[in-house]
């Protein structure tokens, strides 16, 4: 999956809800609380921590590049 950046960043629970991986923010809140979002490849702990361009975020089986 791939998904255009518009600004410089996005939060990354924002960005999990924006592309229906979750029905709501709070559920994306907890998944990254219970350390099922992948940074990079690291475990991301940070709800509102600042995606960027040319990064990769994982839940489970699903991939979103960040172009």
């Amino acid at each position: 999956m791939t998904y255009t950046l518009s600004d410089e960043t996005i939060e990354l629970y924002k960005l999990l809800k924006l592309l229906d991986l979750v029905d709501t923010g709070g559920q994306a809140k907890m998944l990254i609380e219970q350390e099922q979002v992948k940074r990079n490849g690291e475990i991301e702990t940070r709800k509102r921590a600042k995606i960027t361009k040319g990064e990769q975020i994982q839940i489970g089986d699903v991939v979103i590049n960040v172009i």
